[in-house]
């Protein structure tokens, strides 16, 4: 587990927020009105985070996790 001043990465890391809080350590801020296209866009910043170095394997495993399980709860209430 890594702790990274406010946020640990690891067994804490478990909800739409924590991924939020990573984005924010990077001065990226994402909120459309529409959970889904945030969810996309929060996907995308956390690829091109892990692409460049800025993320490590595992806050990369665990930010891919958390947002596909909020992606797949919000297609599920939608149904």
């Amino acid at each position: 587990m890594y702790n990274f001043g406010i946020i640990q990465i690891g067994d804490n890391m478990k909800t739409f927020y924590d991924v939020q809080q990573i984005l924010k350590r990077f001065g990226t801020f994402i909120y459309t009105g529409n959970r889904l296209a945030d969810i996309e866009l929060m996907r995308s910043e956390i690829n091109e985070l892990f692409k460049s170095g800025m993320l490590d394997p595992e806050e990369y495993k665990f930010s891919i996790l958390i947002l596909r399980q909020e992606e797949n709860k919000l297609n599920s209430e939608n149904r």
